[in-house]
């Protein structure tokens, strides 16, 4: 069974677009002026604002929401809402903020060959190691829920460009503005003989894959977790060829090639504060420095250099030897996106940043074939108003 392929899939009518799609749900947590634009913008307007629950609003009315979630679910698959495409795929391409134009194909992946756990070697698995406490509240918000809409990208290591970019437009599907600075998505229907020819191509790209390992989760992985426990539940009352063929096992992703130019990696920075920045710096020397990768620091009185192993990502080394340095001597680490402000947060009294480099692509598979899920908060694919929108629906229940 493919491990990733089309599905039947609900795209709003074209009437409803303008204020359908919205951002990630994990998106914005510490503004929620964000989410308010977006809940006054939609007003009582059928949206995938009324069926996902931003994070920034959790612990509020957490299952009136729910329950409203489900309701407003069923009331859009009564309705006139959404157009019906049986067994496709959508080809998008987003336009982003500087211009680019990021490419993606819309399909399912099979639940069975997804394991985010640090030792997995299923064909799917995670970039960075997932934290557990966070996958019960969305199953909470899939359990029971009759449609699914998706932010999750997956990623596959494409260097030739034989898959996506190969793909030969249809039927244009949608074309439209997003909200709050998110860009412009475009997407056309990929079925009959396109759909077929693509299938082949990723075939022929799965039987080339080393160690198994065909696609990484980029972003939205503690979603497909939450997909994947929901899937688990479901399986545990159903007959083989039930489960087979139940609806639940898969989940709707995005799919983007690593090697598409308009991917940027960008790195996320470490601040750590209430140390002494002196001790902490001469345990790192001592312990990791050897002559590979540099890592700048920068403190209120200077800033110097640390190299680490040329055959790991050299924040693996560096986070490690910080969670234990912190264990050992207490202090606190912030997690800090764009160089600016992590060497300004740095110069402050008691704090010491360390400034990461950019992810090279063709490190990324291999790090995490060797190694394992990378480090939480090793990169970020792009600005949050770069996220994926909802916008494609499928039913996950019978």
């Amino acid at each position: 069974m493919p491990v990733f392929q089309r599905a039947d899939l609900l795209i709003p009518r074209q009437e409803l677009l303008p204020l359908w799609p919205v951002v990630a749900c994990d998106q914005f947590t510490s503004q929620s002026e964000y989410w308010r634009r977006t809940a006054e913008a939609v007003g009582s307007a059928p949206s995938a604002y009324h069926i996902i629950f931003p994070e920034a609003e959790l612990g509020t009315h957490e299952e009136e929401r729910i329950m409203a979630i489900g309701r407003t679910m069923a009331e859009y698959l009564a309705g006139d809402v959404f157009r019906s495409f049986p067994q496709c795929y959508v080809y998008v391409e987003r336009t982003l903020q500087n211009g680019a134009v990021r490419k993606g194909v819309i399909g399912v992946v099979d639940l069975e060959a997804y394991d985010y756990r640090d030792e997995a070697k299923t064909p799917i698995r995670a970039t960075e190691r997932t934290v557990v406490s966070r996958i019960p509240p969305r199953v909470r918000i899939r359990s029971g829920a009759p449609i699914e809409s998706s932010h999750v990208l997956l990623l596959c290591s494409d260097g030739k460009k034989r898959l996506i970019e190969q793909i030969r437009k249809g039927e244009k599907l949608y074309d439209l503005e997003l909200m709050q600075g998110g860009g412009h998505l475009s997407g056309w229907l990929v079925d009959g003989e396109e759909a077929d020819r693509f299938d082949e191509r990723m075939a022929a790209y799965m039987a080339e894959a080393e160690d198994g390992f065909c696609f990484a989760v980029g972003d939205g992985n503690h979603s497909l977790a939450a997909a994947k426990a929901c899937w688990e539940e479901i399986r545990r009352g159903l007959d083989p060829e039930a489960a087979a063929a139940h609806p639940a096992r898969w989940a709707m992703v995005e799919l983007e090639n690593l090697f598409d130019p308009a991917q940027q990696f960008e790195p996320i920075h470490r601040i750590v504060r209430g140390v002494d920045t002196g001790k902490l710096l001469a345990a790192l020397g001592k312990k990791y420095d050897r002559g590979g990768t540099p890592v700048l620091w920068y403190t209120k009185t200077g800033g110097g250099i640390l190299r680490f192993d040329r055959d790991a990502l050299p924040l693996e080394s560096l986070q490690r030897a910080l969670d234990e340095y912190l264990d050992a001597e207490g202090g606190s680490i912030d997690y800090i996106h764009g160089e600016d402000v992590a060497l300004r947060l740095g110069r402050e009294e008691g704090a010491i940043a360390f400034l990461l480099p950019r992810i090279e692509k063709d490190a990324l598979f291999r790090s995490i074939a060797s190694g394992g899920a990378l480090p939480r908060k090793t990169f970020s694919m792009g600005h949050a108003e770069e996220k994926r929108y909802y916008l494609e629906c499928r039913r996950i229940l019978p």
